[in-house]
């Protein structure tokens, strides 16, 4: 599995709308298990989205995907940066695989 955690800034009062817009597009990725997106509690402006994939190239492949380029140029305005980014390799969790022999890269 692969995964990635990342923070995203919206622009003022775009929060809400940003949401909408990435949970929307989440809805039929292939090869996706997760995708959370959440509130940041300390900036109103910011939000968390937590991916997990069955690899890194079915999370490549979805970059490429048509659905993906139409919402990111439906939300392009409200977004006005990003944070801190981890790619990691998730041992599995409520709802995912168990991925606890996955020791390689």
């Amino acid at each position: 599995m692969h995964g990635i955690i990342g923070k995203m800034m919206s622009v003022p009062d775009g929060r809400e709308a940003l949401i909408r817009i990435l949970l929307d597009a989440s809805r039929n990725m292939p090869g996706c298990l997760s995708y959370v997106v959440a509130r940041d509690t300390m900036d109103e402006n910011a939000l968390w989205i937590t991916e997990v994939w069955e690899s890194r190239e079915a999370h490549k492949q979805s970059i490429g995907s048509t659905d993906l380029h139409q919402a990111i140029a439906e939300c392009k305005h409200l977004i006005s940066g990003f944070g801190h980014r981890f790619e990691t390799r998730p041992a599995g969790g409520q709802g995912l695989p168990s991925a606890l022999s996955d020791h390689g890269g």
